[in-house]
């Protein structure tokens, strides 16, 4: 059996991928949203030569070989791209076998509690709080994420004092007995992240997302030293060195690689391994309601140092307006602030024809 065809559907927001095979087995996956249409042309002009006629089975030597025949290009479109191809070929399998991807990996599809995770900074501390109460009394979750700082904000923050209004008119109103999680999106210099995970800590925040800019992880590290929340971070970065010298440093007390951005489940699977050998438990970043949160439900309930939750968005069609319309029927109905993995073949999911109809088409072929 070997890969026959690589297509894509892709809009500048969504790519999806469908893998065939000369047996005619099939599989989809995802790249990463945002300029999705552009990973679509790198999968068609670096990742098809490589892939096609390829073991479908070996999703780990298929990323090897495609890293090694193009290793001028170590950036992160490249991983994007692998990473639409990889999630399909794990699709595949699971179609072929008649399993989940979950229980591929050796997992339990069930239930997973969630955090509720919001993306907005151009929200007042009052309506937040308001929001993030409603939906802890209607939907039942108990851990949220809410934002602080600016995104690369260089401690300007989003508006002047709305770190500090913010922090304590949340946690007050979410109460005891709700895991608080905050997120400053690479936005502080060590000092001021000291200085405002000092503030969280007080207000019963325990988990301080990406404080500082993410690419310096020696500044990283000094907050996570001085602080006794978790300091948390990854989610930007796709490459095996760079995670290796994170987790040997001890930058993060927790890893969140995005399975889109790392290059697929399989080096996300290898990031969580690095981790868990270093005593590191694992929560992946997954900012959106597209398929990034689905590979996740089935990573989580296979990996043994899986994170205490699923990160779930509640931003809908006012902000992330492309995540409507994808499925036939969404994997993602929320039951008690818990999702359920599905428990069909493969991921689980059937992606809306009437999208695809819509999107632009590419297809690679083996000769």
């Amino acid at each position: 059996m070997r890969i026959e065809s690589i297509e894509t559907w892709s809009s500048p927001y969504v790519c999806f991928v469908r893998v065939r095979t000369d047996e005619g087995g099939e599989g989809w996956g995802q790249v990463a949203p945002y300029c999705a249409d552009i990973t679509a042309s790198v999968i068609h002009r670096q990742v098809a030569p490589w892939a096609l006629g390829h073991d479908p089975l070996d999703p780990e030597g298929l990323g090897e070989r495609v890293l090694e025949r193009e290793h001028k290009f170590p950036g992160s479109y490249l991983r994007r791209a692998l990473g639409g191809v990889d999630t399909a070929l794990w699709d595949l399998r699971g179609r072929l076998e008649g399993r989940s991807v979950c229980a591929l990996l050796g997992g339990r599809p069930g239930r997973l509690r969630a955090y509720a995770s919001s993306m907005k900074r151009d929200i007042t501390p009052r309506d937040e709080a308001e929001r993030l109460v409603r939906l802890r009394d209607e939907q039942g979750f108990d851990a949220f994420k809410f934002r602080v700082g600016a995104e690369c904000g260089r401690d300007v923050d989003h508006w002047p004092g709305r770190t500090e209004a913010i922090v304590p008119r949340v946690c007050e109103a979410l109460g005891d007995g709700v895991d608080k999680l905050v997120d400053a999106n690479s936005g502080f210099s060590p000092a001021r992240a000291i200085e405002v995970g000092r503030m969280l800590e007080a207000n019963g925040v325990g988990h301080f997302e990406e404080p500082c800019p993410y690419w310096e992880l020696e500044q990283t590290r000094e907050v996570r030293e001085a602080l006794d929340l978790d300091v948390t971070g990854g989610e930007q970065d796709c490459s095996m060195p760079v995670w290796r010298r994170m987790i040997e440093m001890r930058a993060v007390d927790v890893v969140q690689p995005d399975v889109c951005y790392v290059g697929g489940l399989t080096r996300a699977l290898r990031v969580a391994e690095m981790a868990d050998a270093a005593g590191l438990p694992c929560t992946p970043h997954c900012a959106n309601l597209s398929m990034v949160t689905l590979f996740t439900m089935h990573l989580l309930g296979a990996i043994p140092n899986a994170g205490k939750y699923l990160e779930f968005s509640i931003e809908g069609r006012d902000y992330y307006p492309w995540q409507e319309g994808l499925f036939v029927e969404s994997p993602y109905a929320i039951d008690g602030g818990h999702v359920t993995i599905p428990d069909a073949p493969g991921w689980g999911v059937e992606i809306s024809p009437d999208w695809l109809s819509r999107a632009e088409h590419r297809s690679s072929r083996l000769d």
